[in-house]
């Protein structure tokens, strides 16, 4: 008991002021109208009585700043008002920096747990900024308050700061800010008539007040440009507005919306135009998965009243066919149309050498700007024995022309799910191997179970639990092992393709040597503005992440372009609020917001709807009645949560829910607009339908049908 009795003694202490400020209503003492009232009165007594009189502001104010009670403001006002500029400067700095230091004090050993808990996300913030700037970052905060004063004392309490560095820094950040306020209410204290609020002095200091936030911030802003770019010399003019890194999905977004607003731009690209998504990713991978389907269907002959369907094939036309889907769509991301639009594209690789300066093919260009939108390439595991085998990933899958009799496919992501179905479908046999507990990760369980049954359904042997140990190379006997609960298991491949992850493209063409920090799992760090450390160099795409999709590649391209030519006058946060993606197996696995395991981990309140689209008219009709659409809501409302959609077309599907989303439609909007039928798109409307049957009024309802019981006489 002894051991506690210090922090329930001043828990008791803290709970006493601040229950007295409320209950004894001493708010209204810390008005301005009431210290206009009784500035004379003040004054007087602080003429006949100084010490006394700055003791008891002195102390006030600590316990003010303590507790963060309201009024702090005013309280600072006042210290003009009664006490002149410097008296009431050194009082307010001092007292101010005080209480700050003992709320830091109090969060960081009697209320962790509840400040985790009000202000954990914040915590986040602050922790990250801290570990990217420093001290620097807590005298940002004081300077330019991103968060308020007191959330700031609180949650610096949490972090690993020292004590005295904080209040050293608390006292020299927030100087400037309180000889502000203390100034402004110098002005106060001169106030007699209407004709002294339109002074020029006056005026002037609550201009100072409404300004000085933007100084700050200009100020701070400056000191880090010195800082970051102290020894690099800044030319005096520039080649180009900006210089994109990639001409991938992301770059050639960016490379296109400069172009379009007339700066002069120029696009780098080492190997070929439209990159991964074009080359090796989902131009191919989609054509593929639809000459595969094409034989499912056959297959399925019977379900569609035919007696039998023979399909002769040879692996190699379809893997040509692949080849003239990507060489029909090249066009769209060549160099000739960048050309045309008023890119300069440069064939070369492309080194970085300063935040200004790039050399490609001996040249070096200048550039005010710099967007990296490098890629990601297939992340190969270390597995003993793979160096051994030619494994595939899914940049050089394409290549291949010889369908393998024995295929492991080791992923089941996205990329391993949708190649495993595709060659199983064409005459692979398929041993798909996972390590997690189960496909599709991210998905809810009963989703990935659906895929799961699909694939087994279909022949495809799946191993999830199964970690890949080793490859033995035994003459032309290859071998995985894996290692899972019961032991060892052996399995025998002619081909293993490897689609485990991406690993992002940050390194070796300058990044390192300027210092540009890199997250833990190597994508380049950015801001929400997709700065990195550099104010001028921007990424977009899979090199900085967070999601790794096509589309969003060239969505966070829009806000990377538009920051780096327009920044110095409006600059646009990245907005990841309504992300969608699919999985393109079959059936398709689409999604957009919250599933029910992401509401679980965030601890976020739902309710949940879903709807067979084994009932759907057309879906029976097409004979691809399998599936669902899962709607997540919040409690008690129609404000749609996330929304998940497995069946034929949930790419598709689901756009008419990032919509919704996307403009905060309801389920109530969806149920309301016309749909055509039969088509796919209804089970769109009819899950809505069920989400307004599950919360229909009932008891209303009784009354309408006792009215019409009355009715009928």
């Amino acid at each position: 008991m002894k051991k506690y009795a210090p922090k329930i003694i001043l828990v008791i202490a803290l709970l006493t002021v601040a229950v007295s400020f409320f209950v004894f209503d001493l708010e209204q003492y810390f008005t301005l109208e009431n210290l206009k009232e009784h500035q004379q009165v003040f004054e007087d007594y602080y003429q006949h009585n100084k010490f006394l009189t700055i003791t008891l502001y002195f102390i006030g104010y600590v316990v003010m700043a303590v507790r963060s009670l309201p009024g702090a403001a005013v309280m600072t006002l006042a210290g003009g008002v009664l006490l002149g500029l410097g008296v009431g400067t050194l009082l307010v700095s001092f007292a101010s920096s005080i209480g700050a230091t003992l709320a830091f004090l109090v969060a960081r050993f009697l209320l962790h747990e509840s400040v985790q808990g009000k202000f954990g996300e914040k915590l986040t913030t602050i922790n990250e900024g801290v570990r990217k700037d420093g001290i620097f970052y807590l005298f940002t905060l004081r300077l330019v308050p991103i968060f308020p004063f007191f959330v700031i004392n609180l949650v610096m309490g949490l972090t690993p700061i020292r004590i005295l560095v904080f209040y050293i820094v608390s006292q020299i950040g927030m100087l400037p800010g309180t000889i502000v306020y203390v100034n402004a209410g110098t002005q106060l204290a001169k106030v007699q008539s209407l004709q002294d609020i339109l002074s020029p002095a006056l005026i002037f200091s609550f201009v100072l007040l409404g300004i000085f936030p933007l100084i700050a911030k200009a100020l701070v802003s400056f000191v880090k440009s010195r800082r970051i770019y102290a020894g690099w010399p800044k030319p005096k003019r520039f080649d180009y507005n900006m210089v994109v890194i990639g001409g991938g999905s992301a770059g050639l977004v960016a490379s296109y919306i400069g172009a379009t607003v007339k700066a002069r731009v120029a696009l780098i690209e080492k190997h070929r135009m439209g990159g991964d998504c074009l080359n090796t990713g989902c131009v191919p991978s989609k054509a593929l998965i639809r000459s595969a389907k094409m034989l499912a269907y056959a297959r399925r002959a019977k379900e569609f009243g035919f007696q039998s369907t023979e399909i002769n094939y040879e692996f190699a036309d379809v893997m040509e066919r692949v080849q003239r889907v990507i060489k029909k769509v090249e066009p769209h991301d060549s160099i000739e149309r960048y050309t045309d639009l008023g890119v300069e594209v440069i064939l070369g690789e492309a080194k970085i050498t300063s935040p200004y300066t790039i050399e490609v093919n001996g040249q070096t260009l200048t550039t005010r700007s710099i967007v990296v939108s490098t890629g990601a390439r297939p992340f190969v595991p270390p597995i003993p024995g793979l160096d051994q085998v030619k494994y595939l990933t899914s940049d050089n899958v394409w290549e291949m022309r010889n369908l393998p009799s024995r295929l492991v496919v080791l992923g089941g992501g996205p990329i391993g799910c949708e190649l495993t179905q595709a060659f199983s479908r064409l005459g692979s046999r398929v041993t798909q191997v996972e390590m997690m507990s189960r496909i599709m990760l991210r998905e809810d369980e009963d989703v990935s179970k659906m895929v799961h049954k699909k694939f087994e359904d279909e022949g495809v042997r799946v191993l999830t639990g199964h970690k890949a140990k080793e490859i033995r190379v035994d003459g032309d006997r290859k071998t995985l092992i894996c290692e899972n609960d019961s032991g060892e298991l052996e399995i025998e491949f002619d081909e293993i393709l490897v689609a485990v992850g991406r690993a992002a493209n940050a390194k070796g063409f300058g990044l390192e040597e300027l210092g540009v920090i890199l997250r833990s799992n190597d994508t380049i760090e950015t801001n929400g503005m997709l700065q990195t450390n550099y104010p001028n160099i921007y990424c977009s795409g899979d090199v900085t992440g967070p999601y790794q999709f096509t589309h969003t590649a060239a969505h966070q391209s829009w806000y990377a372009a538009v920051n780096a030519l327009f920044g110095r006058i409006k600059r646009f946060s990245v907005d990841y609020r309504v992300i969608p993606w699919s999985t393109f197996t079959d059936p398709e696995v689409a999604r957009v917001g919250f599933n029910i395991q992401d509401a679980k981990e965030k601890n976020i309140p739902y309710e949940v709807t879903d709807y067979g689209i084994d009932d759907l008219d057309r879906a029976i009709a097409d004979s691809e009645d399998y599936g669902l659409v899962r709607v997540l809501t919040k409690p008690g409302t129609d404000k749609i949560l996330g929304v998940t959609i497995v069946g034929a077309h949930a790419g598709d599907l689901i756009a008419e829910y990032v919509l919704a989303m996307k403009n905060n439609l309801g389920l109530n909007k969806i149920m309301g607009t016309i749909h055509i039928y039969p088509t796919l798109v209804e089970a769109n409307k009819y899950a809505a339908g069920a989400w307004k049957k599950a919360h229909a009024p009932e008891k209303m309802l009784d009354w309408v049908g006792r009215y019409h019981t009355w009715m009928r006489g």
